[in-house]
């Protein structure tokens, strides 16, 4: 115990640091645990859109969502769903909603919203579209017009 006390006294800065750390690893754990989302893999997505009729909500801007997007994708703005213009995905409050975004990190802040929205089985793609891409797995891309 001695040997913490004196690493402590002579290193404060780096003491600090080890707790910011260890507060900040504990806080993102409590965090996931009662979050009212779950992450899950692209199989994982896939097989809850193919066996229990999972809707895949892409956030991501218009052009990247133009550019290659999950076939079937309900495609919505962050802005949008702060707003509760939901459209469409108001007809699908108990089947899986699987949110997307390019990385994960962005995905998570809507699907919360969506689950306080009153959707029961909210889930976010872990690591976006780059998992997805990662996995082998198609995207639907829109043809520009004038262009084969």
């Amino acid at each position: 115990m001695q040997q913490y006390i004196d690493f402590v006294t002579s290193n404060p800065i780096l003491a600090l640091v080890w707790v910011g750390l260890v507060v900040a690893i504990i806080s993102s754990y409590v965090k996931q645990k009662t979050a009212g989302y779950q992450f899950v893999t692209p199989n994982e997505a896939t097989a809850m859109a193919n066996r229990e009729d999972g809707v895949f909500v892409d956030i991501r801007s218009r052009d990247e969502y133009r550019n290659g997007h999950i076939a079937g994708a309900l495609h919505i703005l962050p802005s949008q769903i702060k707003e509760q213009n939901l459209g469409e995905l108001e007809n699908h409050k108990t089947a899986p909603i699987i949110v997307v975004c390019k990385t994960g990190q962005t995905a998570q802040q809507s699907a919360d919203l969506l689950h306080k929205a009153g959707f029961s089985n909210v889930n976010v793609l872990k690591d976006g579209l780059i998992s997805w891409n990662e996995a082998n797995l198609p995207l639907v891309r829109k043809s520009v017009k004038g262009k084969k």
